[in-house]
């Protein structure tokens, strides 16, 4: 998937049916002098309803199609036939979607399982044909109820990628690294800034066939909770991740300051993901002798974080299992 494949954002124009007339048909038959009403009632419109499926990705296919409409219901006719209702039109939309009005900003539907479907906008009612108003003042009565109009919508739909724990970390701080290393991914590598353009799933196949999912998100710099660098479009895919690990290479000069201002740019986007369980990760550590390392696991700055510090190597492979129990365990601390 390239990253012009990844979509995660998208706004469509939905409109149900309309509900079919009722009708005012009067029953007309030989030797039957006043065969009365026999209109029957007009069909329900149809809905417009979203639907999960596990084996879409991306909100891509919606580039080329953002307007749907489901079918009108049909008129009733003689003989208290009722119309037929309108075929409802089913919206296909990845795992961890939310739609939203787009007018008011309010969430209508926010998807966490394979499935689900979500009756976004209903379709007209259909009206009632003029038997319905048979009365004794009244016995041939030559009024219908016409179909109720359907409901035109705006709506928003975002993704917000489901894993178990999230990567976060500044351009270049060796997630896409560690990630192909730890999974099957097959994310873009390089050794210049926003290499990753999109979030990048992988799953992990620990021990007894267990498995968990991660996820890359494009690197993030100072100011990004205020649009900086690829600014905050991408922070909500890491909303519904268990576990973050933060990411920071052993070139800098000042890991805790890195750290801090991680932790500074959630903060200000959304203060709630700081109460996720945490764990700090010093990458690279293949450009560091081993007194180095000793010097940096000692250091006083690092101690005083108050988070769980590992250090990795994706290079050489450095405590990688070692991570990956780390991750593990504190995944299942999670699930009580």
């Amino acid at each position: 998937m390239t990253e012009d494949n990844f979509v995660d954002y998208v706004k469509v124009f939905v409109r149900s049916g309309n509900g079919g007339a009722g009708s005012s048909h009067l029953r007309r038959e030989k030797f039957v002098a006043k065969g009365g009403p026999d209109g029957g009632d007009g069909g329900d419109g149809g809905n417009i309803i979203f639907k999960t499926d596990k084996n879409l990705w991306t909100l891509f296919h919606f580039k080329f199609k953002k307007h749907f409409k489901a079918q009108h219901g049909e008129n009733g006719s003689k003989s208290r036939s009722s119309g037929a209702n309108g075929k409802d039109e089913f919206i296909k939309i990845p795992v961890g979607s939310v739609v939203k009005d787009t007018e008011t900003g309010e969430v209508l539907f926010e998807s966490i399982e394979d499935g689900e479907e979500f009756n976004a906008v209903r379709g007209g009612k259909g009206g009632l044909g003029n038997w319905h108003f048979k009365s004794s003042t009244n016995q041939t009565p030559k009024y219908s109820q016409p179909g109720i109009e359907g409901t035109e919508k705006k709506l928003t739909i975002e993704l917000k990628v489901l894993a178990d724990v999230g990567f976060v970390g500044f351009p270049n701080s060796g997630k896409s690294t560690l990630l192909s290393v730890i999974t099957d991914a097959k994310p873009k590598i390089g050794n210049y800034e926003f290499t990753t353009l999109k979030p990048n799933l992988g799953i992990v196949k620990y021990k007894d066939f267990n498995t968990f999912v991660v996820s890359d998100i494009p690197g993030i710099i100072k100011g990004a909770s205020k649009g900086k660098g690829l600014g905050h479009h991408f922070l909500r895919h890491i909303e519904r991740n268990s576990i973050l690990v933060f990411l920071v290479s052993c070139e800098s000069q000042n890991i805790d300051k890195k750290f801090n201002i991680l932790v500074d740019e959630l903060k200000k986007y959304n203060k709630d993901l700081l109460n996720k369980e945490k764990l700090l990760v010093v990458t690279k550590c293949d450009l560091l002798g081993e007194d180095d390392i000793s010097d940096l696991i000692s250091n006083n700055k690092l101690k005083s974080l108050n988070i769980d510090v590992h250090f990795i190597s994706s290079v050489t492979g450095y405590g990688i299992e070692t991570l990956k129990d780390i991750m593990w365990k504190k995944l299942n601390i999670q699930s009580y």
